[in-house]
């Protein structure tokens, strides 16, 4: 067994993983797999996604199914992929070769270094597995593995996990990036002994493709392309099944249903499936604890780094992201990662590429709460973002004087916002005044859940404050263009909002500080902003 040829490490990572508590089985895509490869003859397959979302995982998968380092019947026997007609047929059958790129050799700072240890590594192992070939460390890697192939009729499948990692590395030149391409083209296009060759990565091959090097792979992402889509990412099945182990198996479990689906669920495949974020939802249920598994794992100041070319473009579109809303975009999944990013389709598409937003319905939209929490961050610490930014720090003063009553400080801060220069402050629908008001109570988010439109008593309410803190005063927030505070106030009342904060009949209440109604209002006709609070309870 060698170090990229018949290697037991993927076997060995898959195992450990496949007996985890939180194990999610997605066996079925090598059915699929081989149907694509086998029955079709595409043979050359990339499979791209956001990291994190499972992308490694599956390749450890398909390694340990096809290949014959160990018996792969010892992990897949007990998973869903044995009731199959094509698994004895399969499992464990094959050579192969696999090459994870993310991996770097010791002090490594040039791409030549780089690749030396996947070709010297490919070589040694052939050398070893067939000494009695005359292959020869000399002598390319294909000209080995077709020495092999013609005298021992042997095609090897290939597994390349991260076909891309190296292209983020600082002392990689454009040459360098394109000898990664050529080295790609020679060891697999058109070459005999390649039985299928399987690839992940981040980014699509035609980012760097000219169109002619790696034309041979057909190219699988989330956003445009249904095949596979179920297999990355977490179903609501799926997270049901894991939450009930964890209901089970977690002592004090303090973290509910609604947690995981606010938090975490959000992305949209191309089937028209949502999906959950698969590293935080595993993070939360074996901590017992609601956090940024995933935007923590990343250098997540990233978000300014797409925006940074064209933010007089996009703050306004960030303004009504943050408040919910979608906005239309055309996906150019491949020009939009040019190296310069300058059009909003530009910086849409590369944002849905690494999963900073979703895509669905010819819009994006940002996801859940664990990136919501970023874009937060992102509008309160940039001042280059201008008066979004400006309007952003004042939301802490907005938030306290709507608890103190102050409406003349939130009618000040609310004209604040409609002098600036920006067209969605024309408050042309409810939605323009919707954004804005949550831009101005941004600050909030630290202390609340706050929730649009949501479903409360008799109908639909703006806004809801949920407190944090049990003991914290909650909010509901109604919104009015042409009326008055007081019929929001009113609205409020009549329809019974408060419903959702006082709990069951019989039960204690959720919150025990203050329920607080607030109307605000805006007239086309005087450009003025109004403002009421009252006390529900």
């Amino acid at each position: 067994m060698g170090m990229f040829l018949n290697s037991i490490s993927p076997f060995g990572e898959f195992e450990s993983i496949a007996r985890t508590r939180f194990f999610v089985d997605k066996s079925l895509m090598i059915g699929e797999l081989i149907s694509t490869v086998m029955e079709s003859g595409q043979k050359y397959l990339c499979i791209t996604r956001p990291r994190r979302f499972g992308k490694s995982v599956a390749a450890s998968m398909v390694a340990a199914f096809f290949g014959r380092a160990k018996d792969g019947r010892e992990i897949f026997d007990r998973l869903e992929v044995a009731a199959c007609d094509y698994y004895q047929a399969y499992v464990g059958k094959y050579d192969l070769i696999f090459i994870d790129f993310s991996r770097l050799p010791e002090s490594c700072h040039s791409y030549e270094k780089y690749i030396h240890r996947i070709l010297n590594g490919i070589k040694t192992d052939l050398i070893r597995e067939h000494p009695d070939l005359g292959l020869g460390m000399d002598r390319s890697v294909w000209d080995n593995l077709q020495a092999v192939y013609e005298q021992k009729n042997i095609r090897f499948v290939f597994v390349m996990d991260e076909w891309d990692a190296i292209f983020q590395k600082s002392f990689v030149t454009g040459e360098d990036k394109k000898s990664h391409l050529e080295f790609l083209r020679d060891l697999l296009k058109g070459q005999p002994y390649v039985e299928f060759a399987y690839m992940t990565g981040v980014l699509p091959i035609a980012k760097y493709s000219s169109g002619s090097e790696l034309n041979m792979f057909k190219e699988y992402d989330m956003a445009t392309k249904k095949k596979f889509s179920e297999y990355f990412g977490f179903s609501d099945a799926e997270v049901d099944r894991l939450f009930a182990i964890y209901r089970q198996t977690t002592e004090d479990a303090e973290i509910t249903r609604e947690d995981l689906a606010e938090w975490y669920d959000g992305y949209t495949t191309a089937a028209g499936s949502r999906m959950y974020n698969p590293r935080s939802v595993v993070g939360a249920l074996a901590d017992n604890q609601i956090s940024n598994y995933w935007t923590s794992s990343g250098p997540y100041d990233e978000i300014f780094y797409y925006i940074r070319n064209n933010i007089e473009d996009v703050r306004d579109d960030l303004v009504l992201m943050v408040s919910g809303e979608h906005i239309e975009i055309k996906l150019r999944g491949y020009s939009a990662l040019s190296q310069e990013l300058d059009t909003k389709n530009q910086i849409y598409s590369a944002m849905v590429v690494y999963g900073l937003l979703t895509y669905e319905n010819g819009a994006v939209r940002i996801p859940n709460r664990e990136l919501m929490d970023k874009y937060d961050e992102l509008l309160l610490d940039n001042e280059s973002l201008g008066y979004v930014y400006n309007l952003a720090k004042e939301s802490e003063r907005m938030l306290k004087a709507t608890l103190a009553g102050d409406t003349d400080t939130m009618s000040a801060i609310l004209k604040l916002a409609h002098d600036t220069e920006s067209p969605i402050f024309s408050y042309n629908s409810e939605i323009e005044l919707s954004a804005v008001v949550n831009l101005v109570f941004l600050a909030a988010r630290d202390k609340y859940r706050v929730e649009r439109e949501d479903k409360a008593g008799e109908g639909y309410v703006d806004f809801i404050f949920y407190p944090e803190r049990k003991g914290a005063d909650a909010l509901i927030l109604e919104l009015k263009v042409d009326d008055t505070p007081e019929n929001a106030i009113r609205q409020i009342r009549e329809k019974n909002y408060a419903l959702r904060l006082e709990g069951k009949v019989g039960e204690k209440p959720k919150y025990t500080g203050r329920i607080l109604a607030a109307g605000i209002s805006y007239s086309r006709k005087t450009k003025e902003h109004s403002c009421r609070v009252e006390r529900l309870r």
